[in-house]
C-alpha cells in the first residue's frame, strides 16, 4: 500500500508530504484548488510521461517520490531483485525528477532506473481509474482486456498471442516456399556451384598473408642475397673487414693494459661492440644458406597470386572478404535447403496451429466462466445504481478463423431497464448511465485485482442524490480488501471515507499554491457542509453534513 507521497515544485505545490492509511480515503476541495494534482503527480512517480510543464513557475525542477509497503507483494520483490533494484525489506520507494527543460530522471530504491522500470514497477502497485475511464470501455479491445484481468486470464492471454504468432511466421514461410519453388531451384543451383567454386580455392586469412610475404621474398631473392654477402664481405671476409680490424685492435689494446690501465675502459665498450659484429656475422651466414633462387616456387606464388584475384574480380569483392562472401551464400543455401522440406514446414504449421487451437479453446471456456460472473457482478450493482431492472452482460463472438487474441471477440452489453432488449455499450445514450455502469464495472474488476492500492479520479461524474451514497458505500466496501483513494465533489461519497483530505489553494506574490490537509470530524463538517450547499454554509447544511457523519 501506499505510505506516503512527498510533491516538490510541482504546478500549483511548492512543499507538501502526505502520509497515508489503509481504507477508503477521500479527497476533497473547490473547483480549480488542484484536487487532480495529486494524482497526476503520484502518476509521473510511477512512470507516466512528463514534461518541463509540470514544473512549478520559476523552480528549476519538480521531485516526486512515493513509499509503498511491498510486504504483502512478494511478486515485486522478485521483480525488484531481478532487475537489481532491491531496496530495504518489505519497502519500495519510486521517485522521479524532472526538470525546467523537460529531462526526466528515475530512480527506484534509490538506484537509477529507466522510466519503463519505474512504469513496471508501478503496475505492481497502483491501478488508477480516471473519470474518463468509460470512454476506454467503450473499445472492444479494452472490454476484451478487462474481462481477461477479471477472469485472471491475462497470461494465458498472452501465451495464446505468442502462439499465434508463432503458427502464422511457419504459415507464411510455408506460403513463400510454395510461391516462390522455381525461383528457389534455380537460385540454389546456382549457389551450390558459386559455393563449390569458392570452397576449393581453399582460401583463408592466414594464408593469404603468409603467400604475400613469400612471393615478396620471392620476387627480390637476387637482390637479398647481393645484399647479404656485401654484408658478410664488409663485416668479415672481405680486405680491410670490419670484425678482423676490430679484433686487432682490441689485441694491440689487451698488450698496451700494462702500461695505461686507463685503457681498460675502451676496452670495455669495444668488446661488446665485438660481440655483437660477430652474432651479426654469424645471422647473415644462416640467412645465406636459407636464401635460394627458386623461379619454379615463384611461379607457382604468382599463379596462386592470379586465381585469387581473379576469384575476387569475379565476385565484386576484395580477397580480404572472401571468406565472408563464401559464409553467406553457405547460409542462404541452407536457408534454401530448408525450403526444400515443404512438407517438414507444412508439419511444422499444423503443429503450432494446433498448440494455438488447444490453448485458444481454453481461454474460451475459461473467458465464458469469467463473462458469466463478471456480468452477473455488474448486474447486481446497477439495481443499487438507480437502474432497477437493468442487465449487464457479455457476448463472446466467434471468430472462424481465430485471431491473436483468441477465438472470439468481447462485446459489453448493457440493457439499462427492464424490458429493453440489450445492446453493446458504445450505444448507451445517457452519460449518466454510462458513468455508473463503468463504475460498476471498475468496482467489480478492481475486487480481483492483486494490486494493492486502488485510485478513483472523480468517477463519479453524473451521479447524485441516493445513488451517489450507494457508490460511496461500494468504494468504502472496496476500501476493506484494498486501500482505495477517491477524488470526488459528492458529499455523499466524502462522507463514506475513513480518511479525508481537503485541497485547497491560495495565491501570494508568487502566485497560486495548493495545500492538502487532513481533516478531523469537526473540519469535516465543514467540508461536506460546503459540498452540500455551495459557499453560503448554514447551520442547516452543518446539520445534514453531521447527520451524514453521523450514519457512519
Amino acid at each position: 500500500m501506499l505510505l506516503s507521497l512527498s510533491i516538490r515544485d510541482f504546478i500549483l505545490v511548492d512543499r507538501l508530504d502526505l502520509e497515508f492509511s489503509p481504507g477508503f480515503t477521500v479527497l476533497t476541495g473547490e473547483t480549480g484548488a488542484g484536487k487532480s494534482i495529486l494524482i497526476d503527480a503520484l502518476s509521473l512517480a510511477l512512470g507516466e510521461r512528463g514534461d518541463a510543464g509540470v514544473v512549478r513557475q520559476g523552480c528549476e525542477r519538480a521531485e516526486l517520490a512515493a513509499e509503498f509497503d511491498i510486504s504483502a507483494a512478494p511478486h515485486l520483490e522478485r521483480w525488484l531483485a531481478e532487475n537489481d533494484l532491491a531496496g530495504d525489506p518489505g519497502v519500495c520507494l519510486l521517485r522521479r525528477v524532472i526538470d525546467a527543460g523537460g529531462r526526466s530522471r528515475a530512480f527506484v530504491n534509490g538506484r537509477s532506473a529507466t522510466l519503463q522500470q519505474l512504469r513496471e514497477a508501478g503496475e505492481f502497485l497502483v491501478d488508477i481509474h480516471g473519470q474518463h475511464a468509460h470512454q476506454s470501455l467503450l473499445k472492444s479491445s479494452a472490454q476484451r482486456d478487462l474481462l481477461d484481468a477479471y477472469g485472471g486470464l491475462t497470461q494465458q492471454a498472452r501465451e495464446c498471442a505468442t502462439l499465434w504468432r508463432e503458427w502464422q511466421a511457419l504459415r507464411r514461410e510455408r506460403l513463400e516456399h510454395e510461391k516462390n519453388t522455381a525461383a528457389h531451384a534455380e537460385e540454389q543451383a546456382q549457389l551450390e556451384h558459386q559455393t563449390r567454386e569458392l570452397a576449393a580455392l581453399e582460401f583463408t586469412l592466414e594464408g593469404w598473408q603468409e603467400l604475400q610475404a613469400e612471393h615478396g621474398r620471392l620476387t627480390h631473392a637476387a637482390s637479398l642475397m647481393e645484399g647479404a654477402q656485401y654484408g658478410m664481405e664488409a663485416l668479415s671476409e672481405g680486405d680491410g673487414a670490419c670484425l678482423p680490424q676490430l679484433n686487432a685492435v682490441l689485441a694491440k689494446f689487451n698488450n698496451l693494459l700494462d702500461y695505461d690501465p686507463a685503457l681498460k675502459e675502451i676496452l670495455d665498450t669495444l668488446e661488446p661492440a665485438e660481440v655483437q659484429l660477430r652474432e651479426a656475422v654469424y645471422s647473415l651466414r644462416h640467412y645465406l644458406q636459407r636464401l635460394d633462387l627458386d623461379p619454379e616456387r615463384l611461379a607457382q606464388c604468382e599463379q596462386r597470386l592470379r586465381d585469387v584475384h581473379d576469384m575476387a574480380r569475379k565476385y565484386r569483392t576484395t580477397p580480404d572478404f572472401l571468406p565472408d562472401l563464401l559464409a553467406e551464400k553457405s547460409a542462404r543455401l541452407d536457408k534454401l535447403r530448408g525450403f526444400e522440406s515443404g512438407g517438414d514446414t507444412k508439419a511444422q504449421e499444423e503443429a503450432a496451429h494446433a498448440r494455438y487451437l488447444d490453448l485458444a479453446k481454453s481461454l474460451s471456456k475459461s473467458r465464458e466462466q469469467a463473462a458469466a460472473r463478471l456480468g452477473a457482478e455488474v448486474s447486481t450493482s446497477m439495481q443499487e445504481l438507480a437502474m432497477a431492472g437493468g442487465s449487464f452482460s457479455i457476448a463472446l463472438n466467434s471468430l472462424p478463423d481465430g485471431a491473436a487474441h483468441g477465438l472470439e471477440d468481447v462485446d459489453f452489453l448493457v440493457n439499462a431497464h427492464a424490458g429493453v432488449p440489450p445492446k453493446p455499450l458504445a450505444k448507451v445514450a445517457s452519460g449518466g448511465e454510462l458513468s455508473r455502469i463503468s463504475l460498476a464495472i471498475q468496482v467489480a474488476t478492481a475486487k480481483v485485482s492483486l494490486t494493492p492500492t486502488l485510485i478513483f479520479d472523480e468517477v463519479d461524474v453524473g451521479i447524485g442524490g441516493g445513488v451517489a451514497e450507494v457508490v460511496g458505500k461500494l468504494l468504502k466496501q472496496l476500501g476493506t480488501q484494498r486501500q482505495v483513494l477517491c477524488v470526488t465533489h459528492l458529499p455523499q461519497v466524502a462522507a463514506q471515507g475513513n480518511q479525508h483530505w481537503q485541497v485547497s489553494k491560495s495565491a501570494d506574490q508568487r502566485g497560486a499554491t495548493s495545500r492538502i490537509s487532513l481533516l478531523d470530524r469537526v473540519d469535516r463538517i465543514e467540508e461536506i457542509a460546503r459540498m452540500l450547499g455551495g459557499m453560503a454554509v448554514t447551520e442547516t447544511t452543518k446539520k445534514h453534513a453531521a447527520e451524514m457523519l453521523g450514519n457512519l
